[in-house]
């Protein structure tokens, strides 16, 4: 037996003890023979992957940013779920901008900038596939290839990312790494490089909202059943994976499909209700694709077919606020100020309705108002991109006191949500829950919504389900 077949057993006998309770011992002859009848794997080199560049122009600015200073951005480690099971691995945000890795990514994985006299040395550290002379590949159940399959290779990634890499094994730490924390400058950083997105980036987002169209028709195509089912709201969630899974990566939230009063619970993701004729569902959905960016859409929709008059008067007021928004929204401007001319609506017109003990300008006063922020507590827009709340890191003057530029994508989605225990609301409002989002680009000329094709008036979604409804 040779020193690498030592090894393995060895390898497999402590492995062995620590968890007894479902694994069963392998016999001699298994550990004699599996290292061997395996045939040669050659590897055909990739070219660099679209993304390549750009995530190397990203490590350049960042390498500019943080002079003389090494540092460490992790990808992450698997989550437990229960017991030996794990969530899907999603590296962190960050790894996967700087690195161009994506769905593909491994986790404890590391990117390293080590300064040099110009700049920095950068490298990718990852776990390579085990040979198959090691314990690793049969009996490692988290990173074995005999259980969850091919895993990459150093040679491989570095062509694909167009980026040196070296094994995890080999990296050594230092004491002042700079390491990827909430509060660390670093992270500051790479947030705000987010803001602006490049060329591959507003792709990517192009895709994600097309493939999220995608995932609404089959929702309304399928709403039959969901009004069958006792819990249609699953229903709707599971339509949606469906396309989320097949055509992207994964949804880059929870999906919330959310009808009749469940659609004033903002962030309703139990999804346990029913679907009912004569109420408005709202659903909240957004396909991550496999470059890890995500959509971020929202309409509402009645259950029947057709808004009745109180229905409509809210989701109209509703489709107001998001066009006084986008209006409102231009190069130069800053991006409170889309926020600002949503709530000038939602003031009006509540106040109109009696609903406010105050007039609209008392309302709007930035003091002693905002009496109508209790039918839309949220705020109109946040940035979008790789995270479905993007450039969360960023500085308040960057982030919601900064200047909108071309290049810039994030959400307009206004709402209205009356409880159904209001009482400061007629009855008629009450359960009543509307909210509609789009997803807006900035460019030079102005905004662009990138899901203007997916039905957004009282008229064109009232076609929209009588169109696809089976």
């Amino acid at each position: 037996m040779s020193s690498a077949e030592n090894g393995t057993v060895a390898d497999t006998q402590a492995t062995q003890t620590q968890n007894t309770n479902r694994k069963q011992p392998f016999p001699q002859g298994f550990l004699d023979t599996i290292s061997t009848g395996w045939a040669d794997r050659p590897e055909s080199l990739p070219a660099p992957r679209e993304q390549a560049s750009y995530a190397a122009a990203r490590r350049d600015a960042v390498s500019k940013a943080f002079p003389g200073q090494r540092l460490v951005v992790p990808a992450g480690s698997l989550k437990q779920r229960s017991n030996d099971t794990d969530y899907p691995f999603r590296a962190h945000s960050a790894f996967l901008h700087l690195t161009g890795w994506a769905e593909d990514s491994e986790p404890d994985s590391l990117l390293v900038f080590e300064p040099t006299d110009d700049g920095h040395d950068v490298t990718l550290y990852f776990r390579e596939r085990a040979d198959r002379t090691t314990s690793e590949f049969y009996s490692d159940a988290t990173i074995g290839e005999f259980w969850i399959g091919p895993r990459p290779s150093l040679a491989g990634v570095a062509a694909d990312l167009d980026l040196a890499t070296a094994h995890i094994d080999t990296f050594v730490a230092g004491d002042d790494d700079h390491t990827v924390d909430v509060d660390d400058a670093l992270t500051t950083f790479v947030s705000e490089l987010r803001l602006v997105k490049d060329e591959f980036e507003i792709s990517e987002m192009r895709n994600a909202v097309e493939v999220t169209r995608l995932g609404f028709d089959d929702v309304i195509a399928d709403l039959g059943k969901a009004i069958a089912h006792p819990r249609g709201e699953r229903i709707v969630e599971g339509v949606f994976h469906q396309r989320a899974r097949s055509d992207g990566n994964w949804e880059g939230y929870d999906t919330i499909a959310a009808s009749g009063p469940h659609a004033c619970y903002l962030h309703w993701t139990r999804n346990d209700g029913a679907v009912v004729p004569g109420d408005l569902i709202l659903i909240d959905a957004g396909v991550e694709v496999d470059s890890m960016y995500t959509a971020d859409i929202t309409r509402t929709l009645p259950v029947n077919g057709t808004f009745s008059e109180v229905q409509r008067r809210v989701y109209e007021t509703v489709l107001e606020a998001a066009d006084a928004a986008f209006a409102a929204a231009r190069p130069g401007v800053r991006f409170r100020a889309v926020h600002e001319a949503a709530m000038a609506v939602i003031a009006r017109r509540t106040a109109e309705w009696g609903l406010l003990p105050v007039t609209a300008e008392e309302a709007l006063d930035a003091d002693k108002g905002g009496q109508q922020r209790r039918y839309m507590v949220h705020g109109t827009s946040h940035h979008l991109g790789i995270d479905v709340h993007d450039c969360a890191q960023a500085r308040r003057e960057m982030y919601y006191d900064g200047i909108l530029e071309p290049g810039m994508v994030f959400t307009i989605e206004p709402g209205l949500y009356f409880q159904i225990d209001d009482q400061t609301v007629p009855e008629e409002y009450r359960g009543i829950g509307v909210r509609i989002e789009d997803d807006i680009l900035m460019t030079e000329d102005g905004p662009v919504n990138l899901s203007a094709d997916i039905p957004r008036t009282a008229d064109d979604v009232e076609a929209w389900i009588a169109r696809l409804k089976v």
